[in-house]
């Protein structure tokens, strides 16, 4: 069973940037593909970003291209999401997901991660 551990979130000015964690254990972290989604109150969660097992290949939501920057460290167990320009409508609990499955592109449908974290909230202010 893989357990994961978001870190990272908190209160930003509109135009300033974090950077989230999601660290793994209980799993081999290389076999993953990693995933980011977020969710906004009253609204379905989202996909935010994905980078494949081997790290070699990511996908982003229109959204957030050329903002967000998700990568892997697979030596430290972790995954990152560095968020940049942040706008309010970025505001959500940010989930950090794993899919098992060692798909050539990383997916962007939540039903095909088989393991999640608790969240992170992120609040940006106008």
């Amino acid at each position: 069973q893989v357990q994961l551990v978001e870190s990272g979130g908190g209160l930003v000015q509109a135009g300033g940037s974090l950077r989230l964690s999601c660290a793994a254990s209980g799993g081999t972290f290389g076999n993953y593909a990693m995933g980011w989604f977020r969710q906004a109150p009253g609204k379905e969660r989202e996909f935010v970003a994905a980078i494949s097992w081997s790290g070699g290949i990511t996908a982003y939501a229109d959204s957030v291209k050329g903002r967000f920057t998700i990568s892997r460290d697979n030596a430290k167990n972790t995954s990152y999401l560095q968020m940049m320009s942040l706008k309010p409508e970025d505001t959500a609990v940010y989930y950090c997901a794993a899919d098992k499955n060692k798909r050539f592109i990383p997916a962007r449908s939540t039903p095909l991660y088989d393991y999640w974290g608790q969240g992170t909230q992120v609040t940006v202010s106008s």
